[in-house]
Protein backbone atom coordinates (compact mmCIF):
# COMPACT_ATOMS: atom_id res chain seq x y z
CA UNK A 1 0.00 0.00 0.00
CA UNK A 2 1.72 3.79 -0.90
CA UNK A 3 2.32 5.50 1.89
CA UNK A 4 0.34 8.59 0.92
CA UNK A 5 -2.38 7.55 3.61
CA UNK A 6 -2.44 4.27 5.46
CA UNK A 7 -5.35 3.76 7.49
CA UNK A 8 -4.78 0.28 9.69
CA UNK A 9 -5.69 -0.92 12.98
CA UNK A 10 -3.78 -3.25 15.06
CA UNK A 11 -5.08 -5.48 17.37
CA UNK A 12 -3.12 -6.59 20.12
CA UNK A 13 -3.90 -10.12 22.31
CA UNK A 14 -1.89 -9.82 25.38
CA UNK A 15 -2.81 -11.80 28.43
CA UNK A 16 -4.04 -8.97 31.02
CA UNK A 17 -5.66 -6.65 27.70
CA UNK A 18 -7.00 -6.86 24.58
CA UNK A 19 -6.74 -3.34 23.09
CA UNK A 20 -7.51 -2.03 19.39
CA UNK A 21 -5.44 1.27 18.23
CA UNK A 22 -6.67 2.99 15.07
CA UNK A 23 -3.77 4.58 13.27
CA UNK A 24 -3.08 7.39 10.49
CA UNK A 25 0.41 7.89 9.09
CA UNK A 26 1.29 10.23 5.62
CA UNK A 27 4.31 11.71 5.10
CA UNK A 28 3.62 14.73 6.09
CA UNK A 29 1.47 14.41 9.40
CA UNK A 30 3.53 11.20 10.43
CA UNK A 31 1.99 8.76 12.64
CA UNK A 32 -1.01 9.38 14.41
CA UNK A 33 -3.16 7.25 16.63
CA UNK A 34 -6.61 8.43 16.28
CA UNK A 35 -8.84 5.22 18.21
CA UNK A 36 -8.02 3.55 21.60
CA UNK A 37 -9.98 0.64 23.16
CA UNK A 38 -9.07 -1.46 25.79
CA UNK A 39 -10.57 -4.39 27.10
CA UNK A 40 -9.32 -6.44 30.30
CA UNK A 41 -9.89 -10.14 29.72
CA UNK A 42 -7.23 -11.26 32.12
CA UNK A 43 -6.84 -14.50 29.68
CA UNK A 44 -3.91 -15.53 31.37
CA UNK A 45 -6.29 -16.79 33.69
CA UNK A 46 -8.19 -19.00 31.70
CA UNK A 47 -5.34 -21.88 31.10
CA UNK A 48 -6.64 -24.47 32.54
CA UNK A 49 -3.79 -26.92 34.13
CA UNK A 50 -3.68 -29.63 30.95
CA UNK A 51 -2.10 -25.99 28.93
CA UNK A 52 -5.39 -25.41 27.13
CA UNK A 53 -7.46 -21.96 27.22
CA UNK A 54 -10.46 -22.76 29.04
CA UNK A 55 -13.79 -21.83 26.72
CA UNK A 56 -14.89 -18.99 29.07
CA UNK A 57 -11.89 -17.59 27.88
CA UNK A 58 -12.00 -18.12 24.41
CA UNK A 59 -15.65 -16.86 24.44
CA UNK A 60 -14.05 -13.84 25.92
CA UNK A 61 -11.49 -13.04 22.63
CA UNK A 62 -14.33 -13.91 20.52
CA UNK A 63 -16.59 -11.14 21.87
CA UNK A 64 -14.09 -8.81 21.91
CA UNK A 65 -12.93 -9.15 18.27
CA UNK A 66 -16.74 -9.28 17.27
CA UNK A 67 -17.23 -5.61 19.07
CA UNK A 68 -14.06 -4.58 17.70
CA UNK A 69 -15.19 -5.55 14.22
CA UNK A 70 -18.15 -3.59 14.47
CA UNK A 71 -15.84 -0.23 15.29
CA UNK A 72 -13.71 -1.38 12.42
CA UNK A 73 -16.56 -1.71 10.12
CA UNK A 74 -17.73 1.84 11.31
CA UNK A 75 -14.59 3.65 10.95
CA UNK A 76 -14.14 1.58 7.50
CA UNK A 77 -10.97 0.03 8.40
CA UNK A 78 -10.17 -2.23 6.59
CA UNK A 79 -6.47 -2.92 6.48
CA UNK A 80 -6.18 -4.89 10.35
CA UNK A 81 -3.28 -6.43 12.05
CA UNK A 82 -3.91 -8.58 15.29
CA UNK A 83 -1.09 -9.87 17.17
CA UNK A 84 -1.69 -12.79 19.85
CA UNK A 85 0.84 -12.74 22.94
CA UNK A 86 1.95 -15.07 25.52
CA UNK A 87 -1.63 -16.22 26.82
CA UNK A 88 -2.49 -17.81 23.23
CA UNK A 89 1.20 -18.75 22.36
CA UNK A 90 1.50 -20.93 25.84
CA UNK A 91 -1.84 -22.07 25.02
CA UNK A 92 -1.84 -25.71 23.83
CA UNK A 93 -5.01 -25.27 21.47
CA UNK A 94 -4.11 -22.10 20.19
CA UNK A 95 -4.32 -23.79 16.71
CA UNK A 96 -7.92 -24.31 17.56
CA UNK A 97 -8.26 -21.06 18.60
CA UNK A 98 -6.92 -19.00 15.71
CA UNK A 99 -9.00 -20.93 13.24
CA UNK A 100 -12.23 -20.45 15.29
CA UNK A 101 -11.41 -16.86 15.39
CA UNK A 102 -11.08 -16.60 11.57
CA UNK A 103 -14.07 -17.98 11.06
CA UNK A 104 -16.46 -16.71 13.42
CA UNK A 105 -15.07 -12.96 12.76
CA UNK A 106 -12.90 -12.69 9.95
CA UNK A 107 -9.77 -11.58 11.57
CA UNK A 108 -6.18 -13.91 11.19
CA UNK A 109 -4.45 -13.59 14.27
CA UNK A 110 -0.74 -13.79 13.99
CA UNK A 111 1.06 -15.49 16.93
CA UNK A 112 4.20 -13.48 17.23
CA UNK A 113 7.14 -15.69 18.73
CA UNK A 114 8.96 -14.50 22.22
CA UNK A 115 11.66 -13.38 19.61
CA UNK A 116 9.07 -10.83 17.16
CA UNK A 117 7.42 -9.44 20.67
CA UNK A 118 10.95 -8.55 21.90
CA UNK A 119 12.03 -6.98 18.55
CA UNK A 120 8.92 -4.79 18.06
CA UNK A 121 9.12 -3.42 21.99
CA UNK A 122 12.61 -2.68 20.77
CA UNK A 123 11.83 -0.95 17.39
CA UNK A 124 9.47 1.04 19.36
CA UNK A 125 11.41 2.40 21.76
CA UNK A 126 14.00 2.76 19.18
CA UNK A 127 11.71 5.34 17.25
CA UNK A 128 10.35 7.32 19.51
CA UNK A 129 13.29 7.77 22.69
CA UNK A 130 16.77 9.73 22.45
CA UNK A 131 18.25 6.89 24.92
CA UNK A 132 21.05 5.59 22.55
CA UNK A 133 21.67 2.51 24.46
CA UNK A 134 19.51 0.86 27.88
CA UNK A 135 18.23 -2.56 28.84
CA UNK A 136 14.53 -3.09 28.03
CA UNK A 137 11.81 -4.31 30.20
CA UNK A 138 8.34 -5.16 28.58
CA UNK A 139 6.17 -7.02 31.63
CA UNK A 140 2.69 -8.49 30.22
CA UNK A 141 0.40 -10.54 32.19
CA UNK A 142 1.93 -13.83 31.29
CA UNK A 143 5.38 -13.17 29.54
CA UNK A 144 8.35 -10.85 30.27
CA UNK A 145 10.62 -9.61 27.47
CA UNK A 146 14.33 -8.15 28.01
CA UNK A 147 16.08 -6.44 25.14
CA UNK A 148 19.83 -4.93 25.51
CA UNK A 149 20.32 -2.25 22.69
CA UNK A 150 23.60 -0.31 22.32
CA UNK A 151 23.40 2.56 19.59
CA UNK A 152 20.02 1.68 18.32
CA UNK A 153 21.21 -1.67 17.47
CA UNK A 154 19.88 -4.74 18.96
CA UNK A 155 22.27 -6.57 20.56
CA UNK A 156 20.16 -9.57 22.56
CA UNK A 157 17.17 -10.41 23.68
CA UNK A 158 15.02 -12.86 25.77
CA UNK A 159 11.14 -13.49 26.74
CA UNK A 160 10.31 -15.03 29.86
CA UNK A 161 7.17 -17.53 30.24
CA UNK A 162 5.92 -14.96 33.32
CA UNK A 163 4.22 -12.07 34.02
CA UNK A 164 2.18 -9.91 36.00
CA UNK A 165 -0.58 -11.94 35.92
CA UNK A 166 1.01 -15.83 36.17
CA UNK A 167 3.35 -14.36 38.85
CA UNK A 168 0.25 -13.47 41.34
CA UNK A 169 -1.28 -16.53 40.39
CA UNK A 170 1.93 -18.57 41.56
CA UNK A 171 3.12 -15.83 44.50
CA UNK A 172 0.26 -14.02 46.43
CA UNK A 173 -2.38 -15.86 48.41
CA UNK A 174 -4.98 -12.51 48.95
CA UNK A 175 -5.92 -9.28 46.79
CA UNK A 176 -2.87 -8.32 47.04
CA UNK A 177 1.15 -9.31 47.46
CA UNK A 178 2.25 -9.19 51.17
CA UNK A 179 6.13 -7.89 52.48
CA UNK A 180 6.78 -12.20 52.81
CA UNK A 181 5.15 -13.19 49.65
CA UNK A 182 7.39 -10.28 47.77
CA UNK A 183 10.36 -11.73 49.25
CA UNK A 184 9.80 -15.25 47.64
CA UNK A 185 8.90 -13.29 44.29
CA UNK A 186 12.25 -11.26 44.58
CA UNK A 187 14.29 -14.32 44.88
CA UNK A 188 12.18 -15.89 42.42
CA UNK A 189 13.15 -12.97 39.62
CA UNK A 190 16.95 -12.47 40.69
CA UNK A 191 17.23 -15.84 39.76
CA UNK A 192 15.49 -15.85 36.74
CA UNK A 193 17.40 -12.50 35.88
CA UNK A 194 21.13 -13.74 36.88
CA UNK A 195 21.28 -16.48 34.18
CA UNK A 196 21.91 -13.37 31.93
CA UNK A 197 25.34 -12.52 31.69
CA UNK A 198 25.13 -9.82 29.00
CA UNK A 199 22.71 -7.55 31.55
CA UNK A 200 24.77 -8.30 34.64
CA UNK A 201 25.89 -4.81 36.31
CA UNK A 202 25.97 -2.88 32.32
CA UNK A 203 25.08 0.32 34.08
CA UNK A 204 22.49 1.05 31.53
CA UNK A 205 19.36 2.74 31.91
CA UNK A 206 16.36 0.07 32.29
CA UNK A 207 13.40 1.35 29.71
CA UNK A 208 10.01 -0.26 30.61
CA UNK A 209 7.28 -0.63 28.41
CA UNK A 210 4.01 -1.97 29.22
CA UNK A 211 0.40 -0.87 31.05
CA UNK A 212 1.93 -1.33 34.63
CA UNK A 213 5.24 0.93 34.13
CA UNK A 214 2.53 3.43 32.73
CA UNK A 215 0.51 3.38 36.52
CA UNK A 216 3.52 3.91 38.17
CA UNK A 217 5.03 6.63 36.10
CA UNK A 218 1.82 8.38 36.41
CA UNK A 219 1.50 7.41 40.33
CA UNK A 220 5.06 8.84 41.06
CA UNK A 221 3.56 12.20 39.42
CA UNK A 222 0.86 12.48 41.45
CA UNK A 223 2.91 12.02 44.27
CA UNK A 224 5.48 14.76 43.69
CA UNK A 225 2.86 16.86 41.93
CA UNK A 226 4.69 16.76 38.50
CA UNK A 227 4.41 20.13 36.43
CA UNK A 228 3.97 18.70 33.23
CA UNK A 229 2.07 16.28 31.75
CA UNK A 230 2.90 13.05 29.72
CA UNK A 231 4.74 10.10 30.92
CA UNK A 232 6.85 9.22 27.65
CA UNK A 233 10.78 8.93 28.29
CA UNK A 234 9.75 9.91 32.25
CA UNK A 235 12.61 9.29 34.10
CA UNK A 236 13.13 8.16 38.04
CA UNK A 237 16.18 7.04 40.27
CA UNK A 238 16.23 3.60 42.34
CA UNK A 239 15.42 5.74 45.46
CA UNK A 240 12.22 7.28 43.36
CA UNK A 241 11.38 2.84 42.93
CA UNK A 242 12.09 2.13 46.87
CA UNK A 243 10.16 5.55 48.14
CA UNK A 244 7.03 4.13 45.53
CA UNK A 245 7.24 0.73 47.22
CA UNK A 246 6.80 2.18 50.65
CA UNK A 247 4.10 4.15 49.67
CA UNK A 248 2.11 1.63 48.00
CA UNK A 249 2.73 -1.45 50.26
CA UNK A 250 1.06 0.61 53.00
CA UNK A 251 -2.38 0.85 51.27
CA UNK A 252 -4.74 -1.56 51.06
CA UNK A 253 -6.82 -3.10 48.12
CA UNK A 254 -9.26 -0.58 48.45
CA UNK A 255 -7.39 2.23 48.57
CA UNK A 256 -5.31 1.05 45.33
CA UNK A 257 -8.09 0.59 43.23
CA UNK A 258 -9.13 4.32 44.53
CA UNK A 259 -5.56 5.68 44.01
CA UNK A 260 -5.30 8.69 41.05
CA UNK A 261 -2.92 7.31 37.97
CA UNK A 262 -3.65 3.91 38.82
CA UNK A 263 -5.96 1.59 36.69
CA UNK A 264 -8.25 -0.19 38.94
CA UNK A 265 -7.74 -3.26 37.03
CA UNK A 266 -4.01 -3.08 37.84
CA UNK A 267 -4.55 -2.36 41.68
CA UNK A 268 -3.64 -5.88 42.63
CA UNK A 269 -0.56 -6.62 40.35
CA UNK A 270 1.21 -2.72 40.19
CA UNK A 271 3.01 -3.93 43.45
CA UNK A 272 4.53 -7.43 41.39
CA UNK A 273 5.34 -5.02 38.42
CA UNK A 274 7.41 -3.11 41.12
CA UNK A 275 9.45 -5.37 42.79
CA UNK A 276 10.47 -7.33 39.13
CA UNK A 277 11.53 -3.78 38.35
CA UNK A 278 13.48 -3.11 41.14
CA UNK A 279 15.08 -6.61 41.29
CA UNK A 280 16.35 -5.55 37.35
CA UNK A 281 17.75 -2.30 37.87
CA UNK A 282 19.97 -4.19 40.69
CA UNK A 283 20.60 -6.77 38.53
CA UNK A 284 21.68 -4.34 35.63
CA UNK A 285 23.23 -1.22 37.94
CA UNK A 286 21.23 1.39 36.27
CA UNK A 287 21.19 4.75 38.19
CA UNK A 288 17.97 5.63 35.88
CA UNK A 289 14.39 4.18 35.24
CA UNK A 290 12.95 5.40 31.90
CA UNK A 291 9.07 4.81 30.88
CA UNK A 292 8.19 4.35 27.09
CA UNK A 293 4.87 4.93 26.26
CA UNK A 294 5.36 3.01 22.88
CA UNK A 295 5.30 -0.43 22.95
CA UNK A 296 4.62 -3.53 20.90
CA UNK A 297 1.64 -1.96 18.76
CA UNK A 298 3.38 1.01 17.88
CA UNK A 299 6.37 -1.58 16.85
CA UNK A 300 4.25 -3.12 14.54
CA UNK A 301 2.56 -0.01 13.23
CA UNK A 302 6.51 1.42 12.56
CA UNK A 303 7.32 -1.90 11.06
CA UNK A 304 4.92 -2.03 8.86
CA UNK A 305 4.99 1.70 7.70
CA UNK A 306 8.91 0.91 7.22
CA UNK A 307 7.87 -1.75 5.13
CA UNK A 308 6.33 0.49 2.19
CA UNK A 309 8.97 3.71 2.96
CA UNK A 310 11.98 2.47 4.66
CA UNK A 311 12.30 6.63 4.94
CA UNK A 312 9.74 7.19 6.65
CA UNK A 313 11.67 6.92 10.45
CA UNK A 314 14.90 7.69 11.65
CA UNK A 315 15.78 6.68 14.35
CA UNK A 316 18.90 8.32 15.08
CA UNK A 317 17.25 11.44 14.37
CA UNK A 318 13.73 11.00 16.64
CA UNK A 319 13.19 14.27 17.28
CA UNK A 320 12.55 15.38 13.66
CA UNK A 321 9.72 12.86 12.55
CA UNK A 322 7.90 14.70 15.46
CA UNK A 323 8.37 18.38 14.43
CA UNK A 324 6.93 17.29 11.24
CA UNK A 325 3.73 16.47 12.79
CA UNK A 326 4.08 19.51 15.27
CA UNK A 327 4.29 21.89 12.62
CA UNK A 328 1.69 20.77 10.02
CA UNK A 329 -0.67 20.33 12.75
CA UNK A 330 -0.28 23.76 13.90
CA UNK A 331 -0.32 25.27 10.42
CA UNK A 332 3.77 26.14 10.10
CA UNK A 333 5.13 24.66 6.22
CA UNK A 334 8.30 23.23 5.76
CA UNK A 335 9.57 26.42 3.73
CA UNK A 336 8.88 29.03 7.25
CA UNK A 337 10.56 26.04 9.54
CA UNK A 338 13.84 25.89 7.16
CA UNK A 339 13.94 29.82 6.80
CA UNK A 340 14.00 30.30 10.54
CA UNK A 341 16.13 26.78 11.66
CA UNK A 342 18.75 28.12 9.03
CA UNK A 343 18.19 31.93 10.07
CA UNK A 344 19.15 31.02 13.62
CA UNK A 345 21.95 28.80 13.15
CA UNK A 346 23.74 31.57 10.97
CA UNK A 347 23.01 34.62 13.72
CA UNK A 348 24.12 32.25 16.30
CA UNK A 349 27.37 31.25 14.82
CA UNK A 350 28.04 34.87 13.56
CA UNK A 351 27.27 35.84 17.37
CA UNK A 352 30.50 32.94 17.99
CA UNK A 353 32.28 34.37 15.98
CA UNK A 354 32.27 37.79 17.90
CA UNK A 355 32.26 36.24 21.30
CA UNK A 356 29.25 37.19 22.12
CA UNK A 357 27.93 33.11 22.94
CA UNK A 358 30.68 30.31 23.61
CA UNK A 359 29.85 27.94 21.01
CA UNK A 360 28.45 24.44 22.03
CA UNK A 361 27.07 22.32 19.76
CA UNK A 362 24.09 20.96 22.07
CA UNK A 363 23.29 24.49 22.49
CA UNK A 364 22.96 25.00 18.91
CA UNK A 365 20.59 21.74 17.90
CA UNK A 366 18.28 22.97 21.07
CA UNK A 367 18.24 26.15 19.03
CA UNK A 368 17.36 24.80 15.76
CA UNK A 369 14.62 22.57 17.13
CA UNK A 370 12.66 25.79 19.35
CA UNK A 371 13.10 27.80 16.12
CA UNK A 372 11.42 25.35 13.77
CA UNK A 373 7.96 25.25 16.35
CA UNK A 374 8.83 29.27 18.15
CA UNK A 375 5.44 30.91 18.54
CA UNK A 376 3.29 27.61 17.31
CA UNK A 377 0.44 28.69 19.40
CA UNK A 378 -0.21 31.90 17.01
CA UNK A 379 -2.74 28.85 15.48
CA UNK A 380 -4.30 29.51 18.32
CA UNK A 381 -4.54 33.15 18.99
CA UNK A 382 -2.22 35.65 18.26
CA UNK A 383 -2.61 37.82 21.21
CA UNK A 384 -1.30 35.21 23.75
CA UNK A 385 0.32 33.02 21.57
CA UNK A 386 3.55 32.47 23.78
CA UNK A 387 0.82 31.10 26.66
CA UNK A 388 -0.69 28.70 24.31
CA UNK A 389 3.04 27.65 23.17
CA UNK A 390 4.63 26.85 26.40
CA UNK A 391 1.59 24.92 27.39
CA UNK A 392 1.70 23.00 24.06
CA UNK A 393 5.00 22.03 23.58
CA UNK A 394 5.57 21.49 27.52
CA UNK A 395 2.56 18.89 28.09
CA UNK A 396 2.64 17.25 24.91
CA UNK A 397 4.70 13.63 24.81
CA UNK A 398 7.24 14.59 22.05
CA UNK A 399 9.40 11.69 21.01
CA UNK A 400 13.14 11.68 21.04
CA UNK A 401 13.46 14.39 23.54
CA UNK A 402 13.31 14.13 27.11
CA UNK A 403 11.37 15.87 29.93
CA UNK A 404 13.71 18.26 30.62
CA UNK A 405 15.01 19.50 27.48
CA UNK A 406 10.97 19.29 26.66
CA UNK A 407 10.64 22.53 29.30
CA UNK A 408 13.48 23.80 27.70
CA UNK A 409 12.19 23.94 24.16
CA UNK A 410 8.62 25.19 25.64
CA UNK A 411 10.65 27.65 27.43
CA UNK A 412 12.54 29.07 23.75
CA UNK A 413 9.89 28.82 21.51
CA UNK A 414 7.58 30.83 23.98
CA UNK A 415 9.74 33.40 24.68
CA UNK A 416 8.36 36.79 24.73
CA UNK A 417 9.93 39.06 27.95
CA UNK A 418 12.14 38.52 30.78
CA UNK A 419 8.59 38.56 32.66
CA UNK A 420 7.03 35.57 30.91
CA UNK A 421 10.07 33.71 30.89
CA UNK A 422 10.36 34.09 34.69
CA UNK A 423 6.88 33.02 35.00
CA UNK A 424 6.78 29.91 32.60
CA UNK A 425 9.98 28.51 34.55
CA UNK A 426 8.96 29.67 38.24
CA UNK A 427 7.54 25.68 38.37
CA UNK A 428 11.09 24.37 37.28
CA UNK A 429 13.40 26.20 39.29
CA UNK A 430 14.41 23.12 41.00
CA UNK A 431 14.77 21.87 37.77
CA UNK A 432 18.01 24.01 36.40
CA UNK A 433 20.57 26.01 37.97
CA UNK A 434 20.10 29.81 37.58
CA UNK A 435 22.88 29.86 34.97
CA UNK A 436 21.36 27.33 32.29
CA UNK A 437 18.55 29.93 32.91
CA UNK A 438 20.01 33.21 31.54
CA UNK A 439 21.47 31.14 29.18
CA UNK A 440 17.96 29.84 28.14
CA UNK A 441 16.37 33.10 28.49
CA UNK A 442 19.31 34.94 26.22
CA UNK A 443 18.42 32.08 23.60
CA UNK A 444 15.03 32.89 23.70
CA UNK A 445 15.55 36.52 23.38
CA UNK A 446 17.45 35.75 19.51
CA UNK A 447 15.25 33.35 18.88
CA UNK A 448 12.32 36.34 19.00
CA UNK A 449 14.43 38.57 17.34
CA UNK A 450 14.98 35.82 14.30
CA UNK A 451 11.18 35.13 14.32
CA UNK A 452 10.71 39.29 13.66
CA UNK A 453 12.94 38.77 10.70
CA UNK A 454 10.36 36.60 8.53
CA UNK A 455 7.09 38.47 10.32
CA UNK A 456 5.59 38.54 6.71
CA UNK A 457 5.85 34.88 6.10
CA UNK A 458 7.33 35.47 2.58
CA UNK A 459 11.08 33.81 3.65
CA UNK A 460 13.31 36.49 2.17
CA UNK A 461 16.24 36.44 4.33
CA UNK A 462 18.97 35.00 2.61
CA UNK A 463 21.64 35.19 5.15
CA UNK A 464 23.00 37.60 8.61
CA UNK A 465 26.38 38.98 8.86
CA UNK A 466 27.39 40.59 11.99
CA UNK A 467 30.75 43.05 12.86
CA UNK A 468 31.83 44.79 15.69
CA UNK A 469 32.28 48.45 14.98
CA UNK A 470 33.30 50.71 17.89
CA UNK A 471 31.70 48.27 20.07
CA UNK A 472 28.38 48.38 18.25
CA UNK A 473 27.00 44.82 16.91
CA UNK A 474 26.05 46.10 13.47
CA UNK A 475 23.53 42.97 11.65
CA UNK A 476 23.31 42.91 8.12
CA UNK A 477 20.56 40.69 6.80
CA UNK A 478 20.30 39.97 2.78
CA UNK A 479 16.62 39.72 2.00
CA UNK A 480 15.28 38.61 -1.16
CA UNK A 481 12.21 41.16 -1.46
CA UNK A 482 11.70 44.06 0.09
CA UNK A 483 11.56 44.16 3.56
CA UNK A 484 8.95 46.27 4.72
CA UNK A 485 7.20 44.21 7.74
CA UNK A 486 10.24 43.28 9.15
CA UNK A 487 12.22 46.35 9.41
CA UNK A 488 9.69 47.45 12.00
CA UNK A 489 9.09 44.08 13.53
CA UNK A 490 13.20 43.39 14.17
CA UNK A 491 13.49 47.41 15.38
CA UNK A 492 11.02 47.03 17.91
CA UNK A 493 12.82 43.33 18.92
CA UNK A 494 16.11 45.29 18.52
CA UNK A 495 16.02 45.76 22.39
CA UNK A 496 16.13 42.15 23.52
CA UNK A 497 19.36 41.39 21.89
CA UNK A 498 20.76 44.34 23.35
CA UNK A 499 20.22 43.47 26.68
CA UNK A 500 22.10 39.74 25.40
CA UNK A 501 24.73 41.60 23.59
CA UNK A 502 25.12 44.10 26.37
CA UNK A 503 26.02 46.91 23.46
CA UNK A 504 24.02 48.67 20.75
CA UNK A 505 22.39 47.16 17.71
CA UNK A 506 22.32 48.39 14.36
CA UNK A 507 20.15 46.40 11.63
CA UNK A 508 20.71 46.69 7.68
CA UNK A 509 18.80 45.20 5.26
CA UNK A 510 19.94 44.37 2.00
CA UNK A 511 19.50 43.52 -1.10
CA UNK A 512 20.71 40.41 -2.77
CA UNK A 513 24.02 41.57 -4.38
CA UNK A 514 25.22 44.06 -2.21
CA UNK A 515 27.23 42.23 0.78
CA UNK A 516 31.26 42.56 0.19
Amino acid sequence: MPTEQLKIAIIDIGSNTIRLVLYKYNPKEGLNEFGNIKTVARLRTYINPNGEMSEQGINILLETLKSYKKILDDYEVSDIYAAATAAVRQATNNTEIIDRMKKETGITINLLSEEQEAFFGFLAVAHSMDTPSAVTIDIGGGSTEITLFENKTLQKSISFPFGTVSLKQKFVSGDIINDEEKKLLRQYIKKQFDKLNWIKDVKLPVIAIGGSARNLAQVHQHTIDYPISGIHQYEMKFDDLEVLNTFLSRMSFDQLKQLDGLSTDRADIIEIALEVFRTLMGVVGAKKFQISKKGLREGLIIHRVLQSDPNSFNKFNVFEENAKRIMYQYGRFEDECLMLTSSTEQLYLECCKLNLFTFNEKHLSLLKKAAQVFSIGEYIENDSSNQHTFYLLANQSIAGMSHRDRVKLALLASYKNKDYFRRFSAPFLNWFNRDELKVLREYGALLKFVYSLNVSKRNLVKSIHLELINDTVHINIVASKHPMAEIYQSERQKKHIERVFKKPVIIQFLKEGEMG
